[in-house]
């Protein structure tokens, strides 16, 4: 496209296409699949064949066609199957499952009742995606397109609005893109929530013939997908985020850090990289615009500390993933030296967003500091795990219960842990908090990317806090001593204490150990190491002093400080127990319990290696921990 009249024209066809194909205007039926990482591991590939395959043999190739598109997000359901333009939504899809959709769907236009979500509540079957209760209260701003558009399409991208906003920005002058950016409100979202505006107005005054955009991909918190996700589902407005922030700093250039262990959403980026060249949309003079500009992909290895902004830039430039001193910022001197602007994933895909529907509609979402939505992976002990995107202001009752569908089994819920390592625990007397960056802090937690773990009862919150310093140990880059050092001596500290070999002086030197490494340490990593150890202290206190002063662990979760028993009069003398454990640590009894025929079995604990095997086995659960 040379001119943005082209631009224009392509997107009314585009957009045109679209929609007859999800409105079943242009005469055919659209099956589209999850092409989600989550799902594509469940076969979700192997499925989509199978649907070509009877297309194919049913001569129906100009009446029906078949598309991966992005996540669904609702991850504990997939693998899912979407059919238009009913709208219809199948869950839990298996390979066995497709030519009874094909059958009854599409040749004989009737629903597969089976394969519908039920709402547990209600019992009632739901066959719209929007009438499900874990998406009606999500709003999907940076998820734009996830479950619509095919990723590796750019005609159907700007089928539904990709570059709007990049030829809406072009219109503009740089410090008018930078003040619309810093009237929306928006906020990092990688974790430190710093105003998006402002990071741009810093580079915008930064001198130099060269500057750089880099979009921080490097997600390494435990149980994290949102940036994954989004560059699975839509690249195109990613890079569109980039190229608008390029236009607003004066940058010619921008780079994606991905890790390496997202091959799909690398390879989704490269294609929409391809694509974009060969449109025009990148490269030199874009649509007459006088704007030139090239993104790159550098892939990274996996180490935690490369998602802090200066230790990724030194990945690019080649050199040991390791922090910088600040000042200078990066903004001033960044990748090679050159002021360089770094980004989130899910902060480049809300940029389009604010262009194209304006400043105004983005900041009428969220709280008064915290415009938007914010993306979520939730997970842990909750019923709906998935994506999520909410706007701010969502209170973690509502994520967790009415849209995460509470916890399984009727247990209770004990904590959430949000903001990955670097966050805090939060507990039952928060669930009314609303979520935006500075009450979560001001809570004891912190926002982070996104990562929330929900945990039950049966969560040891001191294993959890040992869980995170282990993760942060092996993470950390190892340049400033409070991180390397501290870190280490609060695990040795936790590992004590979960063996059931913790003293009370073991409670202050945490304390103070904690305070240390957060005031000391170079980096956000070590400055937010202590953040798990920290708040379950202090809300959890009562679970470290029964370790600590009982030699219990209240969860059992803790080996040194649990035992398996056999509740004689509950066993049949079945055996199989004995015939799991792999320590021969069961044997045959002479007791024969009241209205039991065999003789029971008994755990010798000195021979028990507490692996838990034997539980698993009694069906009657006769085997208990205490």
């Amino acid at each position: 496209m040379k001119n943005f009249a082209e631009l224009d024209a392509k997107i009314c066809s585009c957009t045109d296409a679209l929609t007859a194909k999800l409105d079943g205007s242009n005469g055919k039926r659209a099956i589209l699949l999850c092409g989600g990482t989550g799902c594509l591991s469940s076969n979700s590939m192997e499925i989509k064949e199978k649907f070509e395959a009877l297309v194919a043999a049913n001569d129906l190739g100009d009446k029906v066609t078949v598309n991966i598109v992005g996540c669904f997000g609702f991850c504990s359901q997939g693998p899912f199957v979407k059919i238009f333009p009913e709208d219809t939504l199948y869950r839990l899809v298996r390979e066995e499952d497709v030519e009874e959709i094909f059958n009854t769907d599409i040749l004989g236009g009737q629903i597969v009742e089976r394969l519908l979500y039920i709402e547990p509540l209600t019992g009632e079957k739901v066959a719209k995606q929007d009438d499900i209760n874990f998406y009606k209260k999500q709003k999907r701003v940076a998820l734009h397109g996830g479950g619509v558009i095919n990723p590796e399409s750019i005609e159907e991208a700007m089928g539904y609005g990709a570059f709007q906003g990049l030829k809406r920005a072009l219109t503009m002058e740089p410090q008018q893109v930078i003040a619309e950016v810093l009237e929306s409100g928006l906020r990092g979202r990688g974790g430190g929530g710093f105003p998006t505006g402002r990071k741009w107005q810093f580079a915008y005054g930064s001198v130099s013939d060269q500057k750089y955009v880099v979009c921080n991909g490097d997600e390494g918190d435990p149980g994290a997908f949102m940036d994954r996700s989004i560059l699975e589902g839509n690249p195109y407005a990613v890079i569109e985020g980039m190229m608008i922030a390029g236009y607003a700093i004066g940058a010619t250039e921008g780079y994606f850090y991905v890790r390496a262990e997202y091959p799909i959403a690398v390879n989704r980026l490269r294609n929409a990289i391809k694509q974009m060249n060969e449109a025009g949309i990148l490269g030199e003079n874009i649509m007459g615009s006088g704007f030139s500009f090239q993104a790159h992909i550098r892939l990274g290895a996996g180490a935690f500390v490369c998602g802090e902004e200066t230790a990724l830039l030194n990945s690019i430039e080649g050199k040991r993933g390791m922090p910088r001193p600040r000042p200078p910022f990066p903004a001033v001197k960044g990748l090679w030296g050159e002021p360089t602007i770094v980004n989130n994933v899910e902060t480049l895909a809300c940029v389009p967003y604010i262009l194209r529907e304006g400043a105004a509609e983005f900041a009428s979402c969220g709280t008064d500091r915290s415009k938007g939505t914010k993306v979520f992976a939730l997970g842990g002990k909750v019923n709906n795990v998935g994506l999520v995107e909410i706007p701010m202001g969502t209170t973690l009752r509502e994520l967790i219960y009415d849209i995460g569908g509470g916890i399984p089994d009727g247990k209770q819920f004990k904590a959430i842990q949000t903001g990955g390592p670097s966050g805090g625990c939060l507990t039952a007397e928060h669930l009314d908090e609303p979520i935006d960056f500075d009450n979560l802090v001001a809570k004891g937690s912190m926002m982070g990317s996104g990562g929330a773990i929900v945990m039950d009862e049966d969560n040891c919150m001191v294993d959890v806090a040992k869980f995170y310093m282990e993760f942060i140990c092996d993470e950390s880059c190892g340049k400033c001593s409070p991180c390397r050092i501290g870190t280490k001596r609060m695990l040795e500290i936790l590992t004590r204490i979960t063996e059931g070999n913790g003293t009370m002086q073991d409670l202050d030197e945490l304390e103070e150990l904690g305070r240390t490494v957060q005031a000391n340490s170079l980096c956000a990593l070590g400055q937010t190491a202590a953040n798990p150890v920290i708040s379950t202290l202090t809300h959890f206190r009562h679970e470290y002093l029964a370790h600590i002063v009982d030699k219990q662990c209240p969860a059992k979760v803790c080996k040194n400080l649990m035992r398996y028993t056999i509740e004689q009069d509950n066993c049949v003398g079945c055996g199989r127990c004995a015939k799991a454990c792999p320590a021969d640590a069961i044997a045959k009894t002479d007791y024969i319990a009241p209205g039991k025929k065999l003789p029971s079995y008994q755990i010798d604990a000195n021979k028990c290696v507490k692996c838990g095997a034997c539980i698993a086995t009694c069906k009657l659960k006769a085997i208990v921990k205490k």
